[in-house]
């Protein structure tokens, strides 16, 4: 929303909007470049001001000033790249907004404007950083539209360097022997690197993001995005951002199987459509474990997209448990086996789906009865008891698609089947393992479509204790609907 000045007012804001938080990291403080002053060919050397990015002096027509005091960083811009890429100086820059604050005393520039012959002047708008509260993110304030006549002469040229001060080469030759102080990070260097980054990006430069160490980067780029986010230009930013964190590859993928919510909504801030993707089929198969860092964080777009996909893999999985525990096996005569026509080989299938019962059924919950002491004590934490971790059965699924060993080994049938003395013997119990190993293949191919994978990580280094045969087609990701 714009907010329009009186005409007297000497500044003029824009409302932008604000995330919820940023955390402040300690990060690489932005460095300007620095540029040789170009030799003249008399011998000398001319000074060129400076026409490229941070400082058009020539072109530019936006001023932005970013200082806290210590530390200072401008930026000579134009109106038509930043209007183009952000806006909030889309609102800002337009002529509505500039003639919001012309006052009636202003129209005798307008007429020198219009005399012929005389030089035009050039428009500027200036904005400062207004640092605000503590707990507020700095944001820029436009400062009063000013106009500045065109210089009717060139700058002056200088033939040759000033002289160097009194005793400079004497201190160059003690300078090994001096004591210079480290100097110390700025505790405002989060703010002007974000700055900088954005209007780097406006102006097809790389931004300055860690590219070795991961978790650095990602601190990094959630800040970006969140002024991004401020100044409308999210589209602009995010591409830049995702283009950054792939560049890490495997490192990428397993840093979001650590932390899928927090990728999740870097995802969704960047509209990193592979980003979002991974992350969201661990938060889907980890579900409700990601509830606490979402559930008021995140576009209900969001979090629908999440509630539809737990459905289906819960659906999914409901219809593969029927199929599970109506699985048999038949006789040599085809037949399929029962307690009367084969004992043993019923009592395999029977302790199949017992141990499939136990597994995929969540544990009753425990009644507990308090104590008279119990009681009497006021402290809730101990009267309390610790909530359970949340049933998940995708690591049983998972044993299932695995098949061989990984569940109902040799000790567990030798186990099973010494609970019948007169039917325990060598013989029995190879029979016994022969039909609980065709049972256990049977199982492998009823959930091969639960052990599709999706993720873009290497299982191969390691399986993951949850399902991830989610997929989020083209046509689903949630900012494409706005």
């Amino acid at each position: 929303m714009v907010s329009y000045p009186d005409s007297q007012g000497a500044e003029r804001s824009l409302t932008v909007r604000r995330p919820p938080s940023v955390t402040s990291h300690s990060s690489r403080a932005s460095t300007s470049r620095r540029h040789r002053p170009q030799r003249s060919h008399l011998g000398g050397s001319s000074y060129q001001p400076q026409n490229e990015f941070p400082v058009f002096t020539h072109t530019g027509d936006v001023e932005i000033l970013i200082a806290n005091g210590r530390k200072e960083l401008r930026y000579l811009l134009h109106k038509l790249i930043l209007t183009q890429c952000s806006g909030f100086f889309e609102a800002g820059l337009s002529e509505e907004w500039a003639s919001a604050g012309e006052s009636p005393q202003a129209g005798g520039s307008s007429l020198v404007r219009m005399l012929p012959g005389a030089p035009q002047a050039k428009k500027k708008w200036t904005y400062e950083l207004d640092w605000g509260q503590d707990d507020e993110i700095p944001t820029l304030v436009q400062k009063k539209v000013h106009e500045t006549p065109p210089p009717s002469q060139p700058p002056p040229t200088r033939n040759k360097p000033p002289p160097p001060q009194a005793g400079f080469f004497r201190s160059m030759a003690n300078f090994s022997s001096l004591h210079v102080p480290v100097a110390q990070s700025d505790p405002d260097d989060d703010i002007f690197r974000d700055y900088d980054n954005l209007f780097r990006v406006f102006y097809n430069y790389p931004p300055a993001l860690d590219p070795v160490n991961i978790a650095n980067a990602y601190v990094e780029c959630k800040s970006l995005l969140q002024i991004a986010d401020m100044y409308d230009a999210v589209d602009v930013i995010g591409p830049r951002v995702d283009h950054h964190l792939l560049r890490f590859q495997g490192r990428l993928w397993k840093q979001i199987a650590k932390y899928p919510p927090s990728y999740l909504k870097l995802g969704y801030m960047a509209r990193s459509k592979a980003i979002f993707s991974e992350a969201m089929i661990h938060v889907v198969g980890q579900w409700p474990l990601g509830i606490p860092q979402l559930r008021g964080q995140v576009a209900e777009s969001v979090l629908e997209l999440i509630e539809d996909k737990v459905d289906e893999l819960d659906e999914l999985k409901a219809k593969i448990e029927v199929k599970l525990s109506r699985l048999t096996i038949t006789t040599s005569r085809g037949e399929r086996v029962t307690p009367s026509n084969n004992w043993l080989e019923w009592m395999a299938v029977s302790l199949f789906r017992q141990w499939l019962a136990e597994n995929t059924t969540p544990p009753p919950t425990p009644i507990l009865k308090s104590s008279p002491r119990q009681s009497s004590l006021r402290t809730p934490a101990l009267r309390t008891p610790a909530p359970p971790p949340p049933f998940n059965t995708g690591r049983i699924f998972r044993l299932i698609g695995q098949g061989g060993t990984s569940y109902l080994g040799h000790d567990e049938c030798k186990r099973f089947l010494k609970l019948s003395p007169e039917h325990y013997n060598r013989e029995n119990l190879k029979r016994f393992e022969r039909r609980i190993e065709e049972v256990k293949n049977k199982a492998k191919d009823l959930v091969k479509p639960l052990m599709r994978n999706f993720l873009e990580l290497d299982l191969r280094e390691g399986g993951l204790p949850y399902l991830t045969c989610t997929r989020i087609d083209v046509q689903e990701f949630p900012w494409d609907e706005v």
